[in-house]
């Protein structure tokens, strides 16, 4: 598959709350990888799955709460938390500040806020993790954009009908530029993204990608050949630029 759905972890101890939310996220696109009512099952399901974020209630079944159950899953691997809980008391609070939270929603809470939550849950996590020469990048994207793509490990998350899809970095064939524009290619999908070649080049790491041409870029891995003026892909021909050409030949170790 050349995407895949966000997979996300329902850690709440009421049963119905939990259907309730999975339900409306899977209507959404996300995929809920499972749900647990107490933090040695929430570690289980988190340890199991490539979860890409956590919903989590304070109040859990058994002796650790929500915050311990997440000072528990940061030790494996750091992943977004969503608070989603009844407590908000100052006691509470001061508990929480120490995981980093993305998002902290008090209960009763609209599933609109909870998957706006999650959006900026993944944008404040790709941006914290991404290197100093992202964050230090000074050339914003215009203000229509809205960050269309984000990159978290080895994956980027592309804005697609309204909401994050995820998409192995290894599966991007190649980047076509077209305007203001670029078109983002995987084997069965195209994503129309509004950002330059370039800026994608600063918003994602990612060395397989290769830039060949002004308006082209393309994943060494799925060149099936190439001559002086052209790569072929699964997909099609592409030019290759004659400022390119050099760097490109280096990068296939032509000689």
């Amino acid at each position: 598959m050349a995407t895949e759905k966000i997979n996300i972890l329902i850690v709440e101890d009421e049963s119905i709350v939990a259907l309730d939310l999975a339900t409306a996220l899977h209507q959404d696109g996300y995929e809920v990888i499972g749900i647990a009512d107490h933090a040695e099952a929430a570690i289980r399901l988190f340890a199991v799955h490539a979860v890409d974020i956590v919903l989590m209630d304070i109040h859990l079944a058994g002796p650790k709460d929500g915050i311990d159950t997440v000072a528990d899953l940061m030790k494996i691997r750091k992943t977004p938390v969503i608070y989603l809980t009844a407590f908000t008391d100052h006691a509470t609070v001061e508990r929480v500040k120490p995981t980093y939270p993305a998002a902290f929603l008090a209960k009763p809470y609209q599933v609109s806020n909870v998957r706006i939550a999650i959006e900026l849950a993944l944008h404040n996590f790709a941006v914290s993790a991404a290197p100093a020469r992202i964050l230090l990048d000074e050339t914003p994207l215009p203000a229509s954009t809205k960050e269309p793509i984000l990159q978290m490990g080895d994956c980027a998350f592309v804005k697609y009908n309204y909401q994050f899809v995820k998409v192995p970095l290894a599966d991007i064939l190649f980047v076509a530029a077209d305007s203001n524009h670029i078109n983002l290619h995987t084997s069965d999908k195209k994503f129309v993204l509004r950002l330059s070649l370039s800026q994608l080049f600063d918003r994602l790491i990612f060395d397989r990608l290769i830039r060949i041409h002004r308006s082209y870029a393309v994943n060494i891995d799925a060149i099936q050949s190439f001559t002086e003026q052209k790569v072929l892909t699964g997909k099609g021909e592409l030019p290759i630029g004659r400022n390119y050409k050099k760097d490109f030949l280096k990068r296939c170790d032509f000689r």
